[in-house]
């Protein structure tokens, strides 16, 4: 990443608009930021930072001492940093929320804080993004660090180097884990955590399920086998439970043979019993047999008599169907002779004088009817113009209202072509209107999603305020808890300490040395108090201390986000009210919608105006075409004026003595249907008497050939259907039963049935007491066979979740000691838990980087090192610095270190683990650092080689920028950006 320019208005001590150009340093590769002190250095690192990430490294807690002082109410306060980054260039410009003037009226408002990312595409600046929702994931995609690890590896800012190298282990591991993002590890350890409690909670509920099961086996086992005492142990009462179902099982096989026997018993009474019933039942049924023969005998000579009428009828069915025929023929008859009859009538009422007369003949009618149809066909064409006339008069009345509505249009036309020049320009002006109120549309929506952001901010600041009460009065809980035990455990101390005498001579024994003096006499030994400490008593105590300290580490930690949130929420708002943001943003809503309508009004007035002046251009056009309408109109005026009356003239010779032609013709057809109907009476009444005659014909000859005398005779021996059927059914159902009834006497006789009636009373006693006998029987081994698979079922289920038991018991102690091992604990001698483990990794590789420049600035006199040494009092461990001084061999704490050996090993910490982070992130290339430190506290020597170890820094093509005030740097570095006081108070940056 390189830095190119910065532009700082109304930001910190500037006042006016200061422009940082750090390619003009490109060359020199090293420049020095200088000024007085207070006149604003630091400021320029804020003010990339503030571009960056909306927050300075001096005011974490919020932006609202970003605004300079000394701006006047209309001046704006903003940073522009462009900056290049993976081979693309970018310009962010961002705003800090501040007070400024209303646009309308008097007073003061707060505006919004904003941000826009554009990219420089083919040297033009294309926008990416303008909200903070949207600009900041992409700040982050492009520079690919935090604020923390940018803040770590580019702009080293004061007071940040010793803090990493002095830092307690829970400190360290703070920061590493931000810059490093290991906090998932400690996901891990809750997640295995949960686990262990999970696996041992099934265990015990699978426990808890196994009681029940075996509970539930002596419950169905009842009274078969001798009860468990009261707490007998789990594995003796399952082995109890698999003996009792062996002994269930044994007893179902032997009421399963009993079962066996009873069902042979049951068998063999119903194979006798069924027998002599069957006995029984033959002897009724033959009795029953003999009767119904002597009755059906008995009917033999009527059912003769049913036959002869049954074959009679058949022979005369033939017969019907000529009867029938006859009678139709001669219906059909009399309905011609009445219809000729009728047509004679008709004819006679409606003939015409020049007719023939009423006994006219056939061909004198069909010689009427052909010139009456000649009549009609001239008729026809007369009656479909008569129709038309009314039509045709109306049409004409259209043409003529027709020709004086296109006069008119015409003079309408004329009209609205002289109106509409003015009308053009009245929707040019609206336009122009409408097209300069849309154009804020884009500035009004940013306005709108702004003070939305603020809103939902201000909404949550009383919840996160509430949640931060809770929080301080949770970590003052935990203090003061921690506290008390510490004080506990220095009392416990100091008295185990006062009693060591007491505790020391309880364990000496005359003749032998005392292992403070070495005397083997004790006179006087000192006497143990009864209120004397243990070592065991420190040791709880300690325990207790160390649980109240992490309680309190904890409460800390979660009141610190609860404090982060709640500012980050009162930052957000602008430390404005729900009702002021809600009231502006309503207004500002009013006002895209305004805009946004002002829009969408000019498109339609952009269409009313090309409407306009197209119509002006359609006008020519229309005004010809009126012209050559109104000229055919009255053309085809006078064409159907003549048309018309000529039709007029002709309908009216047509009409005769009619009122109609209509009228005329239905007359004349009228006629021509009764002639034609009395040719057709004539036709059909002789064609009637010789069907009549062939009818009669056909019935004298069915007669014969049916075998019968005369048609009487024949007509007498007819039977419907129905009848015919009843006498077959009487014959057959006689004929039927007559042969069955003989069947079963043969059958019956041939099988040498007892004369007496057979007993059946014996039997079925005998079968009845058999059965009872087999249902106990059956009811007993049921019981027996059911009681068996339940107890075998349940010994089966017992064993499988009695395994399933076990295993999960192993897979529980398996997942504790891992959970303990990640978490620091039981056997973890180290109390290195496993974000520890990772980090001392990269600690180890950061002290390795750090080494290589720290060797050169001390003269190979000082090293530092990763330790992993036990803390003290039970802390947590394994992110540990100290310093191996050469001069004595021995390793030294960082604290001991001079000022300006802490400066040298703060600076090459820092360094080292800016190249880790840049190599952790991606292998980010860092053309650009700031270092903001006290280099005044290192003598001339010691600057120098600080100074070589710096220029190193330029290689590859790096700028580094030195804030300092150092009068020996201000000599060794020639490039200089000074930061100067004005006498108004303000400062300005001179660039030489």
């Amino acid at each position: 990443m390189r830095i190119h320019r910065v532009e700082i208005a109304g930001f910190g001590p500037f006042r006016e608009r200061q422009i940082v150009d750090l390619d003009a340093y490109a060359a020199d590769g090293i420049f020095l930021i200088a000024g007085r002190t207070g006149a604003g250095k630091s400021s320029i690192l804020d003010a990339i930072c503030f571009a960056l990430y909306g927050s300075v490294p001096r005011y974490e807690t919020g932006d609202k001492r970003l605004r300079s002082d000394h701006a006047e109410p209309e001046d704006i306060t903003e940073v522009v940093l462009q900056f290049t980054a993976a081979g693309r260039t970018w310009r962010v410009t961002r705003t800090p929320e501040y007070e400024r003037p209303k646009k309308r009226g008097d007073g003061t408002t707060t505006a919004a804080p904003t941000i826009r990312i554009e990219e420089l595409v083919d040297d033009s600046w294309i926008g990416r993004a303008a909200r903070a929702v949207e600009a900041d994931p992409l700040i982050a995609d492009i520079i690919g660090l935090s604020k923390q690890q940018f803040l770590q590896v580019i702009l080293l800012a004061q007071g940040r180097f010793a803090r990493f190298l002095l830092a307690k282990n829970d400190e360290r591991q703070a920061l590493l884990r931000t810059l490093f993002g290991t906090k998932r590890f400690e996901d891990y350890e809750k997640s295995l955590d949960d686990q262990r409690k999970a696996a041992e909670a099934r265990a015990d509920n699978q426990s808890r399920g196994l009681d029940v099961q075996v509970d539930h086996a002596a419950e169905i086992a009842g009274s078969l086998v001798e009860p468990l005492a009261d707490g007998t142990p789990l594995a003796e009462r399952i082995e109890w439970t698999v003996r009792t179902a062996l002994v269930a099982r044994h007893a179902a096989e032997e009421t399963d043979a009993a079962r066996q026997q009873a069902q042979k018993a049951l068998a063999a009474a119903e194979t006798e019993h069924r027998e002599r019933e069957s006995q029984r039942e033959k002897q009724e049924k033959l009795a029953g047999l003999r009767t119904a023969f002597t009755a059906l005998d008995a009917r033999a000579g009527e059912i003769d008599e049913l036959r002869s009428e049954r074959d009679a009828a058949l022979r005369a069915e033939p017969v019907r169907g000529a009867r029938d025929t006859v009678a139709r023929a001669l219906t059909a008859l009399d309905a011609a002779n009445d219809a000729l009859d009728a047509a004679r009538d008709a004819w006679s009422d409606r003939h015409p004088d020049e007719a023939p007369g009423g006994g006219a003949e056939v061909a004198e009618l069909e010689e009427f009817v052909s010139a009456a149809q000649q009549r009609i066909g001239a008729w026809g064409p007369l009656k479909q113009i008569e129709a038309r006339l009314d039509a045709d008069a109306r049409a004409l009345e259209e043409l003529e209202v027709s020709l004086a509505a296109a006069v008119e249009q015409a003079t309408a036309l004329e009209e609205r072509s002289a109106a509409l020049p003015a009308e053009v320009e009245r929707v040019r002006g609206e336009i122009d209107a409408a097209t300069a109120l849309a154009a804020t549309v884009d500035i009004r929506a940013h306005d709108v999603a702004a003070l939305e952001a603020q809103l939902v901010a201000a909404q949550s600041v009383a919840t996160l305020a509430g949640a931060q009460r809770v929080a301080l009065d949770d970590a003052q809980d935990a203090k003061a808890r921690r506290d008390e035990i510490e004080a506990r455990l220095d009392d416990l101390r100091r008295r185990r300490l006062a009693g060591m005498a007491g505790e020391l001579a309880a364990a000496l024994v005359d003749g032998e040395a005392c292992t403070v003096c070495g005397s083997t006499s004790h006179p006087v030994p000192a006497a143990r108090a009864d209120d004397a400490v243990t070592a065991d008593d420190v040791e709880q105590a300690d325990a207790e201390r160390a649980v109240a300290s992490d309680a309190y580490e904890a409460a800390n930690a979660a009141l610190n986000d609860a404090t982060r949130a709640h500012e980050d929420a009162v930052k957000d708002a602008g430390g404005r009210s729900v009702d002021a943001l809600t009231a502006d943003l309503e207004a500002a809503r009013a006002a895209l919608a305004a805009a946004r309508a002002a829009a969408d009004r000019t498109q339609k007035l952009a269409g009313k105006r090309t409407a306009l002046e197209a119509e002006a251009a359609r006008h020519t056009a229309e005004r010809d075409e009126l012209t050559a309408r109104r000229s055919d109109l009255r053309a085809r005026i006078e064409a159907a004026t003549a048309a018309l009356s000529q039709n007029r003239a002709s309908v009216a010779d047509a009409r005769g003595a009619s009122a109609s032609v209509a009228e005329r013709i239905d007359v004349e057809q009228a006629l021509v249907r009764l002639a034609t109907a009395l040719i057709a009476a004539h036709s059909e009444a002789g064609r009637a008497e010789r069907s009549a005659v062939d009818a009669g014909a056909a019935l004298e000859a069915a007669v014969r050939e049916a075998g019968f005398d005369a048609p009487d005779q024949a007509l007498a021996a007819l039977r419907d259907a129905g009848s015919r059927a009843a006498l077959d059914e009487r014959i057959q159902s006689h004929d039927t039963d007559l042969a069955a009834t003989k069947r079963g006497l043969l059958e019956l006789e041939l099988e040498m049935l007892p004369d007496e009636p057979v007993d059946t009373a014996a039997s079925a006693a005998a079968f009845a007491e058999a059965k009872t006998a087999w249902e106990a029987a059956v009811a007993a081994g049921t019981s027996a066979a059911q009681r068996a698979q339940a107890l075998e079922s349940a010994v089966a289920r017992i064993e499988k979740d009695y395994a399933q038991i076990a295993d999960l018991r192993a897979e529980a102690d398996r997942i504790k000691r891992l959970a303990d091992t990640i978490a620091g604990r039981a056997h973890n001698t180290k109390r290195m838990k496993l974000e520890t483990f990772v980090l001392a990794a990269e600690l180890e590789e950061i002290v390795q980087q750090a080494n290589i420049r720290l060797g050169d600035m001390s003269g190979g006199r000082y090293r530092l090192q990763h330790t992993d040494a036990l803390a003290a009092r039970g802390a947590q461990s394994g992110l540990g610095l100290e310093v191996m001084d050469s001069f004595t061999g021995r390793a030294r704490p960082a604290p001991s270190l001079s000022g300006g050996e802490t400066f040298l090993a703060s600076l090459a910490l820092a360094l080292g683990l800016a190249e880790v982070v840049t190599n952790r992130a991606g292998g980010i290339k860092l053309d650009t650092l700031f270092i903001d430190e006290g280099f005044g506290s290192l003598d001339a020597e010691t600057l120098d080689t600080a100074m070589q170890v710096l220029d190193e820094l330029r290689s590859g093509g790096r700028t580094v920028g030195i804030i300092s005030h150092v009068e020996a740097m201000k000599e060794q570095i020639p490039a200089q950006l000074r930061v100067e006081q004005t006498s108004h108070g303000w400062s300005v940056v001179r660039q030489g």
